[in-house]
């Protein structure tokens, strides 16, 4: 594998999702499918309520360093959902991390979560060779542990004051991860929730 693949946010398909590279142009999308303040509760910006907004959001993202960035677009729909990220992404370690991701309350417990790291795992996993990938996340954000755990994460710990929220205060992260030895049960997993 080149390492420079690991650089890439190759398009993947699925029957709920699809997820595109995020893109300038995507802030119209992602504009509309910021309704709601709680989807942004724990992001470290705040839901863009303007297009301008909207696109400094998609510009945050496309500026994250060793990241990758997709726009989550609902294949039903055709309306982009919400937007996911690989970050820390080091092919030298053969690890990355899943997250800044957010999805529209509409899209919400509609398989779209489920499929979109399903896609991503295999690519980590499959595609790129990885052998850990991982979640963090607010101590504070029960429903974002619950949602990690569902997939068959492993919880391994915290870090203490890890990174300032937008507040001002410093949150405890709660650190997760599946490593390669445990992909295929978590694969396994993932395609029975999908197919219920």
């Amino acid at each position: 594998m080149r390492p420079s693949q690991w650089y890439e946010a190759q398009d993947m398909f699925g029957d709920h999702v699809t997820l595109t590279q995020l893109r300038p142009h995507h802030a119209e999308g992602v504009l509309a499918a910021s309704q709601d303040d709680s989807v942004f509760e724990w992001m470290s910006f705040d839901r863009p309520t303007t297009l301008a907004e909207a696109e400094a959001v998609v510009q945050r993202y496309l500026t994250m360093p060793d990241t990758n960035a997709w726009a989550q677009i609902d294949t039903k729909s055709g309306d982009l959902a919400g937007i996911t990220t690989m970050y820390d992404v080091s092919p030298e370690r053969r690890s990355l991390l899943i997250g800044a991701t957010w999805l529209g309350e509409r899209f919400q417990r509609s398989g779209i979560n489920t499929e979109a790291k399903l896609m991503l795992l295999t690519h980590a996993f499959d595609t790129l060779g990885a052998v850990r990938v991982a979640w963090e996340t607010d101590e504070r954000n029960t429903q974002s542990q619950a949602a990690i755990e569902r997939l068959g994460a492993t919880k391994e710990g915290m870090l203490r004051k890890h990174k300032p929220r937008k507040d001002g205060s410093f949150r405890t992260t709660v650190l997760y991860s599946v490593v390669d030895d445990e992909w295929p049960q978590v694969r396994d997993g993932l395609r029975a929730a999908l197919a219920r």
